[in-house]
């Protein structure tokens, strides 16, 4: 009798590839998890210099004054130089049980008042044209959100 050589896998050789496809996906979604987070971070970031940049002309433009707030639209208002308010994009995720600050709420503020809590959205102030992220949450390297722009 002539015995034809068997060809496939063993079920031991498939059990050890899956348990090293499984470990790969342990380490890897936690991974792309910080990957997004830190996307977000540099996309607040990006948006934040965008505001600031604009209330600089504008207040350029208009010889020493401020906008009154991000959101005027007005022929002569800040529209003009920031078509829409981008929102804060970061999540928190990096503080576990911290509050998300993401949104695109504006919170007008006195006399250069900062961030003191774990709000949502943008801080403004338009005394003096400073613009935060309305939180003190923590980020990936461990500085708060509301020093954006200022580090």
């Amino acid at each position: 009798m002539i015995r034809l050589k068997a060809k496939g896998f063993t079920l031991i050789e498939l059990m050890i590839v899956v348990a090293i496809i499984g470990i790969l996906a342990a380490i890897a979604i936690p991974r792309f998890a910080q990957m997004l987070e830190k996307s977000r971070e540099g996309s607040t970031k990006g948006n934040l210099g965008s505001i600031k940049s604009a209330a600089s002309i504008y207040y350029g433009d208009t010889q020493g004054t401020w906008p009154s707030t991000l959101e005027s639209m007005s022929i002569y208002g800040f529209s003009r130089y920031l078509d829409n308010l981008s929102s804060v994009k970061v999540t928190g995720a990096f503080v576990a049980g911290a509050t998300s600050p993401a949104g695109n709420l504006v919170t007008m503020t006195i006399m250069s008042s900062v961030p003191t809590g774990s709000g949502t959205g943008w801080l403004y102030d338009s005394n003096f044209g400073s613009v935060y992220v309305n939180s003190t949450v923590r980020d990936s390297k461990s500085l708060p959100y509301s020093f954006y722009g200022f580090e």
